[in-house]
């Protein structure tokens, strides 16, 4: 087993993985930036290096320093949590090349899923389902592009192949506009991700956000645990997820899951990961991979009593997973609730001192959390300052406890997003279940 690890990233997630790691005995290093001294899990660590200022560019960033905090301390491995460093190859190469363990995917993989051109033509050699479109790499000539999109159908969308986090996409309705979106597309590209490539799709005009939690070893071991349903979304950002998702059948989820599965073996996958797919009319489209650990795994923990952070430090250290597929089996259902320092009606940050934090509870109810009463929010960073996930019997109980502990929270001090959720749970759509991902947006009229 791992003897010490660093935790390269901050907050909630940070505090998750030290966690984890204090219950199988591996000491900790808390890598910090100097306005997160107070940080809960730098409180709570075997040991903290401060590697740069406030600026994420030059601490939570900054390879060089990061891995230099790893040497000093005699650490054996990185975890990257989620965001900053965590689906960066060159990073994961970096870490790997300097001695230590990168507890994620091997780089090669991060590399193939990190681009959208390369991962769908891999997903498509596996048996996976994609959206109908342009097999690769728009070209110069506005003839054949315009022939790839009739024979796709309009609307389109053109998407940054480097692209992610809901940049980099432009939807076409019509052959006038085609030509000039691939061409804004492809500067937007090459200026926000230095990499011009874009690529063609058929544009789904009421899909819903399902992705399928998988765990591979380094002994030949995959298995899925289940899917999750994220289409509650504003500008592309997850506000609300649940696990299983509503109207998947046992079917549709052993028949998804098995080809995700048979991916990772194919890829040669390792740690935790995450298949991202549009889901309409019944169907799975393939959009992407997030080779990482993703905020909404709390309820797949819920769901499924695996615990996917341990999993991944076994994984790390060279153990075969605790669990086959036949071990795998869904109880209940859970929900998690994003809890945001943001105003809940202009969503701006409302970065601050938390005067007074109060934490809910009861039954199948927990707080992912990083603040406490006299914590102060700094301005650098995602507005993310925690996760509420409830879990019961089936989904009325899951809503039920969930209103409850959104009455429950108390953060004095700064503005939430609580305000939001409790709206969203008095919805009869979200209720009923199945919201496609424009719902909020629509609802909210943004």
């Amino acid at each position: 087993m791992l003897d010490k690890v660093v935790i390269a990233n901050r907050g909630e997630i940070a505090l998750r993985i030290l966690r984890a790691c204090r219950e199988m005995g591996i000491k900790t290093v808390a890598v910090h930036s100097s306005a997160d001294n107070n940080l809960k899990h730098v409180l709570l660590a075997d040991e903290t290096v401060c590697i740069g200022p406030p600026a994420s560019a030059e601490s939570y960033l900054n390879m060089p320093a990061i891995i230099s905090a790893a040497e000093v301390t005699d650490a054996v491995a990185i975890h990257p949590g989620y965001g900053f460093l965590s689906e960066n190859a060159d990073f994961a190469e970096r870490v790997e090349s300097s001695g230590f363990v990168f507890i994620g995917p091997p780089p090669d993989c991060i590399r193939l899923m990190g681009d959208k051109v390369s991962a769908i033509r891999a997903m498509k050699s596996a048996g996976v389902p994609t959206v109908p479109g342009s097999d690769g790499p728009l070209g110069e000539s506005s003839d054949e592009n315009l022939r790839i999109a009739r024979q796709i159908g309009y609307p389109i969308i053109i998407k940054a192949a480097a692209g992610g986090g809901g940049r980099g996409m432009r939807v076409v309705h019509s052959e006038a506009s085609l030509t000039s979106a691939i061409t804004v597309t492809q500067a937007e590209a090459r200026a926000g991700f230095g990499d011009a490539t874009v690529y063609m799709e058929k544009f789904l005009d009421r899909p819903r956000h399902i992705e399928i939690q998988v765990l591979a070893d380094n002994h030949g071991n995959a298995i899925h645990l289940g899917e999750r349903d994220c289409s509650m979304q504003r500008r592309h950002q997850k506000v609300i997820e649940e696990a299983p998702a509503p109207g998947i059948t046992e079917d549709q989820r052993q028949t998804i899951g098995k080809r995700c599965v048979q991916a990772c073996i194919d890829i040669g996958y390792r740690s935790a990961g995450t298949f991202e797919f549009l889901y309409q009319d019944g169907e799975f489209y393939f959009i992407e991979m997030n080779t990482r650990l993703q905020v909404e795994h709390p309820v797949t923990e819920m769901i499924t009593s695996v615990d996917i952070v341990r999993e991944q430090l076994r994984i790390a250290s060279g153990e075969p997973l605790s669990v086959t597929q036949d071990d795998i089996e869904i109880r209940g259902h859970a929900i998690e609730c994003r809890i945001n320092a943001e105003d809940p009606k202009t969503f701006m940050p409302s970065p601050g001192l938390v005067q007074l934090w109060h934490a809910p509870g009861g039954p199948g109810v927990r707080m992912e959390s990083h603040i406490y009463s006299g914590y102060k929010v700094p301005p650098f960073y995602d507005s993310m300052i925690g996760k509420v996930i409830t879990h019961g019997n089936d989904r009325p109980t899951a809503i039920a406890r969930m209103r409850n502990a959104l009455s429950e929270i108390v953060i004095e001090g700064i503005k939430t997003n609580v305000p939001l959720h409790q709206e969203i749970f008095q919805h009869a759509a979200f209720q009923a279940g199945g919201t496609d991902i424009h719902y909020l947006e629509k609802r909210l009229g943004l």
